[in-house]
C-alpha cells in the first residue's frame, strides 16, 4: 500500500505542476447560464504541429455531445485541455464561468468538478475495485475512510458491479475494469464527465455494459463530451454531434442532421467509410 501511496504522489505532483501559461484570465464573456463549458478560440500546438486550430464549442448542462472524427484530428487533445491534461496554446475555456486557462487555475480542484474516463483503465492492480475508487476520494477530497467506502459501494453498485467490489482488476474483465473507472471518476461528484474512446480497447461483447452504462448517465442528466466511434450510441444518446477533422469542428448539429443530412464534403466522406 505504501508503493500505491507513493506512486498516487508522485503522479499527483506531476499533475499539480502543470502550469498553464495560455494567457491571464478574462472576465467570462456573457454565457447562457445554462452553459457549463464554453471553448473559444482553443489552439494546441506540440512544436511546430498545429493540433487544434480555433476550436469553438459551447456544451450546456444536462447535454450529451459526442464528438467525432478520423484519428489526428484533434478530438482526443480537445478533451484533454479541458480538464487541463494538455495546456492549451491559445484561446480560452471556460467551465462554470471561469476562465479555466487563467495561470492561477487549482488544476486538482478543478479536476474534481470535470470526471474523464479514458482508453486505457488506469486501475492500481494491487488495489480492489473498492480500493481503486476510494483512492482519489482519500487523497483529494480527503474524505473519511467510512464516507468515501460508502460513496465507493454507492458507485459500484450504480455500474452493476455491487457484488465485484472486493475483487481485484486482475480478477475482472475489460468491460467490467472500465465500469470501475467509470465509479471512481463519478464518486467525485463531477458536474461534466469526458468520455475519451472509453470503449475502444474492449472486446465487442464487452462494449454493450459500458455503453449502457453511459446511457443511464445520459437518461439521469449528466453533462457528457464523448469521443467515440460508436455511431448507435451517437445516434440513441446524442443531443448534438461534432464532426472534427484537421483540428477545427468542420460540422455540427442533431444525430440525424448530421448523419442522414451531413452538409460538408469531409462529414460525407468520413461517415461513408463507417457505414
Amino acid at each position: 500500500m505504501n508503493k500505491v501511496s507513493e506512486k498516487v504522489d508522485e503522479i499527483s505532483a506531476q499533475m499539480a505542476a502543470t502550469s498553464v501559461k495560455v494567457s491571464s484570465a478574462r472576465p467570462a464573456p456573457q454565457l447562457d447560464e445554462n452553459v457549463i463549458v464554453s471553448i473559444q478560440s482553443l489552439q494546441k500546438s506540440f512544436g511546430d504541429t498545429e493540433v487544434l486550430r480555433d476550436v469553438n464549442i459551447d456544451v450546456h448542462r444536462g447535454e450529451v455531445v459526442v464528438v467525432l472524427g478520423p484519428s489526428g484530428s484533434g478530438k482526443s487533445t480537445m478533451l484533454r485541455c479541458i480538464n487541463l491534461l494538455e495546456v492549451p496554446t491559445g484561446g480560452h475555456i471556460y467551465f462554470e464561468g471561469k476562465d479555466i486557462t487563467d495561470k492561477k487555475t487549482d488544476i486538482n480542484k478543478l479536476r474534481t468538478g470535470i470526471g474523464m474516463v479514458f482508453q486505457s483503465f488506469n486501475l492500481f492492480p494491487h488495489l480492489s475495485a473498492k480500493e481503486n475508487v476510494m483512492l482519489a476520494q482519500r487523497k483529494v477530497l480527503k474524505r473519511s475512510k467510512e464516507e468515501a467506502e460508502a460513496i465507493a459501494l454507492e458507485e459500484l453498485r450504480k455500474v452493476g458491479l455491487g457484488d465485484r467490489a472486493d475483487y481485484m482488476p486482475s480478477e475482472l474483465s475489460g468491460g467490467q475494469q472500465q465500469r470501475v473507472a467509470i465509479a471512481r471518476a463519478l464518486a467525485m461528484r463531477p458536474h461534466v464527465m469526458l468520455f475519451d474512446e472509453a470503449t475502444s480497447a474492449l472486446d465487442p461483447e464487452l462494449v454493450r455494459d459500458v455503453l449502457g452504462v453511459m446511457k443511464d448517465l445520459a437518461r439521469e442528466g449528466m453533462t457528457m463530451i464523448v469521443v467515440t466511434h460508436e455511431m448507435g450510441f451517437a445516434r440513441d444518446v446524442a443531443d448534438r454531434v461534432i464532426f472534427m477533422d484537421g483540428g477545427v469542428v468542420v460540422e455540427e448539429g442533431t444525430p440525424e442532421a448530421v448523419f442522414d443530412h451531413p452538409q460538408n464534403e469531409r462529414t460525407k466522406d468520413f461517415l461513408g467509410h463507417i457505414a
